[in-house]
C-alpha cells in the first residue's frame, strides 16, 4: 500500500486506492467532441455526472492543446475559466478542482479568485516557468507533465528539484502520453512506467481516447473507450494513482475490478 498523499487546500487525499479525475473542457475544439462544454447547462451537467460517478477531481480546461490546435489569448482563456469556475464553485463547493493550463497568469487568476487546488501544466514548466512560483505562492498541488524530447527520468529529477526549491510541497507526475512522443514512444513509456515509482510521488495517467489508441487501431476517438479501459488497466498495474478520463464511470469500474483482483501495483 502506498503511504503518500497530497494536500488540496486542507483536503488530504491519500492514494491507498487510485483516484479518478474527470475532464471538463470549456472549449469548442478539444480533440474529443464529447468533452466540450460551452454552455452553463453543459458545464454543470458534466461536472455533476463526473462527481456522481465517483470522480475525486474535476480537471477544467479552457484552452485546447490537441495536435494542430489554435492558441487563444490569455484573456480569452481566463474569460472561459472565469465563467466555468463561477458555476462549478457555486454549485459544487466541495469539489476538488484542477485547472489545466500552461500559463502562470491563468493559474494565478484561478488560484487567487477561486482557490483552485491543483495546477495541471501540460508543458512541465517549459512554456512558462513562473507557474512553479504560482504553485508555491498559493500552496497549490502541481501536476508536472513530461512534454519534451528529453528522457523522462532526468526531466523529472531536474523539474521536481526546481519545484522543491521554490517550496512546492505537493507534486504529481504525469508521463505525458500524447505529448512530444511518437506512437511507439508512448508505448515505450507505458511499458517502463513502474520505474517512476522511485520518485515516491503520485502518478497521473491521461490516455483517455488519445491517438495512441485510435491511430493504432485505425478508429476514432469516439470509438476508443474500450482501448482506454485496457490502457487504464495496464497503467494501474504499473503504478498509476490518478486516471484522468472523459468517462468516469468506466474508469471507476476499472479501479474497482483491478483492486479486487489484486492487480494494482
Amino acid at each position: 500500500m502506498k503511504n503518500y498523499c497530497i494536500n488540496c487546500k486542507g483536503n488530504v487525499i491519500d492514494f491507498s486506492v487510485p483516484k479518478v479525475m474527470g475532464i471538463v473542457n470549456v472549449t469548442p475544439d478539444s480533440f474529443f467532441a464529447g468533452s466540450r462544454c460551452e454552455t452553463e447547462k453543459d458545464i454543470l451537467e458534466r461536472t455533476e455526472r463526473h462527481l456522481s460517478e465517483g470522480a475525486e477531481f474535476i480537471d477544467l480546461g479552457a484552452c485546447s492543446t490537441r495536435p494542430g490546435y489554435t492558441e487563444i489569448s490569455e484573456t480569452e482563456e481566463i474569460r472561459r475559466l472565469d465563467f466555468a469556475l463561477s458555476l462549478i464553485t457555486k454549485e459544487f463547493p466541495d469539489a476538488v478542482v484542477s485547472v489545466d493550463t500552461y500559463r502562470s497568469g491563468v493559474a494565478e487568476f484561478a488560484a487567487q479568485n477561486y482557490g483552485i487546488s491543483i495546477i495541471n501544466d501540460i508543458s512541465g514548466g517549459l512554456a512558462d516557468e513562473r507557474i512553479f512560483s504560482v504553485a508555491a505562492k498559493y500552496s497549490a498541488c502541481y501536476v508536472l507533465t513530461h512534454n519534451t524530447a528529453e528522457d523522462i527520468m532526468p526531466f523529472f529529477v531536474r523539474q521536481t528539484d526546481k519545484l522543491r526549491q521554490l517550496g512546492v510541497k505537493d507534486i504529481i507526475l504525469d508521463p505525458g502520453f500524447g505529448f512530444a512522443k511518437t506512437l511507439d514512444g508512448n508505448y515505450d513509456v507505458l511499458r517502463d512506467m513502474e520505474k517512476l515509482q522511485i520518485f515516491e510521488m503520485p502518478l497521473l495517467v491521461g490516455v483517455s481516447r488519445k491517438s495512441m489508441i485510435f491511430k493504432l487501431l485505425n478508429i476514432t476517438p469516439k470509438e476508443s473507450l474500450n482501448g482506454t479501459s485496457v490502457l487504464n488497466t495496464i497503467s494501474l498495474n504499473k503504478g498509476a494513482d490518478i486516471l484522468r478520463v472523459h468517462d468516469v464511470k468506466e474508469a471507476v469500474e476499472t479501479v474497482k475490478i483491478c483492486q479486487k483482483a489484486g492487480f494494482i501495483r
